[in-house]
């Protein structure tokens, strides 16, 4: 049998070459001077360069891409763009491990000439991940945020915020990171949690003498004590509310509160209150105007009000402590608790609270904006708004964007060093780096001075990515409004609390109104062993060896069954492997029908040629069609390729095409119309999942009759046209001829073998049976098929209990 189709499907050979194909003809081009069809718009999640994609964002990637294929295929002229979010910690810390070098030990534009370096390097060997994951992005749009045009994006909006009052610079506690030696914001802090020591040690109430026994987890912040907190109703302390304490060890008197924020049950419950150990400590003291006493250093190390700890680090200095406690019997116990601690999302340092001078935006005055637009939004699935409005609510303090590292987009402004005016650079100056460029004025506009210095902080990387949707849009030179708000904003929960928020943020800052329409948020790819896949877990899985065994569709195809949006799922190798092997079914049915359809041409008139098993099978097609449509539009990826793979697998190839081999060999117009339209329709919609697959069996059979440049922006099939009468009464032959075939295969017939007769009964369907005839013999090679009127056969057909049959070999 000769095929236009090679026995085996070659993955490798076929993706490789569609992919070439769709890139040289710009299939995904968006055309943005095409007026005529609708836009839709995806604000693609630009991911850090890392060099490598595992399968959790190739998960994410690949449900953008059934959304944007799905979406060409409705006529919509799809932005499906693609950046590179280059700056922020995780750059500046893996260079720092591949030189073995710290930043502080390079001049600053030589270790920002490495990040770059290795950004391309990293970028360079993403980029060819998800082209050999098929993802239809248009690539003419590729962006990276380090480039001079993004920087003078993002420096304009942060020019535009200041003007608007939305950003300013003062001295506030700020989270701090002491092994990056940067400030960062409370989205990027992970909380931890460990067994830690609680420390039980004494002071002295001053006024009495007595000893009062205090429990934390931190004494080395002894020296920044300057109060002792109770609860107002702990009748156990209410007599020295109001006195004052003795620090141990530095012995120096402090205030005794009394604040309802006192938890009675932790420890003794009595606390210190230390600048800073933590978010409430910061409330109290401005609360109570308490001064503030820093101890610990920008890197971590303990400084001269430390007193006897001064040089210490963290670690250190607190074993010195509890050694110095020891000494002088001040340390009551030591018990384990478990609590959260906050750590560096990057580095996982633990981090602390210092006060920095820092920029910060007005955050906390728009989070009540930020609810009431993320509330208008469509969010999939619905649940995830309160993952948003449940961090919104826990934000305390403004946001700070000032960053104290090198590869970043700089912060747009000098000062007079003489008066300390702020100069926030125009607009036309932009892209501008304060650290090495001139300043663009040559004396201070307040008092004249020529003393002007540029700033040396830079912007948090969510002030590049928090303006992604806008500049996508063209904005500020050609904003095109047609694609903002984006139509889609697309990413993982984790980011909810950073992406979703800030892009809300900011768009209601700078627009006045949200970056996105609807939020699709897709869950986390955990191990096979269930946990959050980590290289440290051995549970690790790379694209590139998932792409290597079983190419990108049969992934895709996974991805798209495995869990419902929203959901984690599991990665599973045999998934992959089911998919793989329905698209090898598929392969070899198309192979199969390659033989009657290359010659076939597809008439409407050859719909009266149908019978009763046609009608059945373009019944199934139809509800294929119309739910995997619905399921899309619901962004239902689960529900859309399930029926796809049911209805193709087990009712095409398992049913209707063994039902009708004898008639295809005869060249019946009826099996050929009703092939060519099932199939055409089932490749249609599965390009939106496997796209190689479908455009290369497209390719062979239909490409020359249809027309089409590629199946994958090919329009929605239309619902098959079909009789409902005669669909069920197919039901019923495809029904009987599976039992007539379990009946041969139990009386161990060869299924291609021939057999004496089929003996069909029924007494309630007789006046139809007639139509079961010439499907029964042509498909079991069956000499007769004799009909009785009654309900005597020793096998009844499952879904239709009122036939039996009986064979005779």
């Amino acid at each position: 049998m000769s095929s236009g189709l090679p026995k085996v499907y070659d993955f490798k050979a076929v993706e490789s070459k569609w992919q070439r194909y769709w890139e040289e003809k710009g299939i995904y081009k968006f055309n943005r001077e095409d007026r005529t069809r609708p836009t839709y718009s995806i604000d693609t999640p630009p991911p850090y360069p890392s060099g490598e994609l595992h399968v959790g964002n190739a998960l994410n990637f690949s449900y953008i891409d059934f959304v944007a294929r799905y979406k060409r295929k409705q006529g919509y002229n799809v932005f499906f763009p693609q950046g590179w979010d280059c700056h922020g910690l995780p750059t500046e810390v893996r260079v720092e491990r591949i030189t073995g070098k710290r930043k502080s030990e390079f001049e600053p534009q030589e270790f920002i000439a490495l990040c770059k370096k290795y950004t391309l390097e990293w970028i360079d060997s993403m980029r060819r991940a998800l082209k050999g994951l098929g993802m239809s992005i248009d690539w003419s749009t590729e962006y990276m945020t380090m480039d001079p045009d993004y920087w003078r994006r993002t420096q304009l909006s942060f020019v535009e915020m200041y003007k608007k009052g939305l950003i300013y610079r003062g001295e506030h506690p700020v989270i701090w990171c002491p092994r990056c030696e940067t400030a960062i914001a409370e989205a990027e802090v992970e909380y931890v949690e460990t067994n830690r020591p609680l420390y039980y040690f004494k002071f002295k109430v001053k006024e009495s003498g007595e000893d009062l026994v205090i429990a934390s987890t931190r004494p080395e912040l002894l020296a920044s004590c300057v109060a002792v907190a109770v609860n107002p109703k702990d009748q156990r302390y209410e007599k020295i509310v109001g006195l004052h304490a003795i620090v141990p060890i530095y012995e120096r008197e402090v205030p005794i509160i009394a604040d309802d924020a006192v938890d009675p049950s932790f420890g003794t419950g009595v606390v210190m209150v230390c600048t800073y150990g933590d978010k409430t400590d910061v409330k109290w003291q401005v609360k109570y105007s308490l001064p503030v006493i820093i101890s610990i250093t920008d890197n971590g190390r303990m400084n001269e009000n430390a007193g006897p700890l001064k040089g210490l680090t963290i670690e250190e200095a607190r074993k010195k402590i509890v050694e110095l406690l020891k000494e002088k019997n001040l340390l009551v116990k030591v018990e384990n608790t478990r609590s959260t601690v906050g750590t560096c999302w990057r580095c996982h340092t633990p981090v602390e609270i210092i006060p920095k001078k820092q920029w910060f935006v007005k955050s906390t005055a728009l989070n009540n904006a930020v609810l009431e637009e993320a509330k208008r939004i469509q969010w999939v699935p619905p649940y995830m708004y309160k993952r948003l409005e449940s961090w919104v609510l826990s934000l305390d303090w403004d946001w700070v964007i000032s960053r104290q590292r090198l590869f970043a987009t700089p912060i747009p402004v000098y000062y007079c060093k003489d008066c300390g005016y702020e100069m926030v650079v125009e607009p036309e100056h932009l892209p501008i780096d304060p650290r090495f460029d001139k300043p663009p004025v040559e004396k201070c506009p307040r008092c004249g001075s020529r003393n002007i210095v540029g700033e040396k902080d830079v912007m948090d990387t969510w002030m590049d990515s928090s303006i992604t949707a806008a500049v996508h849009a063209g904005w500020p030179d050609k904003f095109d409004l047609r694609l903002f708000p984006s139509d889609l904003q697309p990413n993982g929960y984790d980011i909810i609390r950073t992406w979703d928020y800030y892009l809300l943020l900011r768009g209601i800052a700078l627009f006045g109104k949200p970056q996105f329409k609807t939020a699709l948020i897709n869950g986390m790819v955990r191990g096979t062993d269930g946990r959050m896949m980590h290289k440290s877990y051995g549970n690790y899985v790379a694209v590139s060896d998932v792409l290597e065994k079983y190419g990108a569709d049969s992934f895709r195809l996974w991805v798209a069954m495995a869990a419902s949006t929203g959901q984690d799922v599991r990665f599973s190798w045999e998934g992959v492997d089911y998919a793989h092997r329905f698209l090898v079914k598929l392969w070899n049915a198309s192979r199969l029908l390659y033989n009657y359809l290359t010659n076939y041409m597809l008439q409407a008139e050859d719909m009266a040629f149908t019978r009763s098993v046609d009608h059945w099978m373009l019944g199934e097609a139809a509800k294929m069609v119309e739910t995997a449509r619905e399921a899309l539009e619901n962004f239902d990826f689960q529900k859309a390729s399930q029926v796809v793979v049911e209805t193709m697998w087990h009712e095409f190839c398992d049913h209707y095409l063994e039902a009708i081999k004898y008639r295809l060999s005869r060249g019946d117009r009826g099996a050929l119309y009703t092939s060519y339209i099932v199939l055409l329709s089932a490749l249609n919609i599965l390009s939106v999942f496997a796209p190689h697959i479908s455009e290369e069996i497209f390719d062979v059979l239909f490409r020359s009759k249809e027309g089409h440049a590629s199946i994958t922006t090919a329009p929605w099939p239309e619902k098959p046209i079909f009789d409902e009468k005669k669909s069920q009464i197919g039901a019923m032959i495809i029904a009987t001829i599976a039992e007539a075939r379990r009946a041969k295969h139990d009386a161990r017939i060869s299924l291609g073998a021939p057999m004496k007769s089929i003996h069909v009964h029924s007494e309630k369907h007789f006046e139809i049976l007639g139509e079961f005839i010439e499907d029964l013999k042509g498909t079991l090679k069956a000499e007769n098929v004799i009909l009785h009127r009654d309900n005597s056969g020793s096998r009844k057909v499952p879904e239709f209990p009122d036939i039996s049959i009986d064979i005779e070999p």
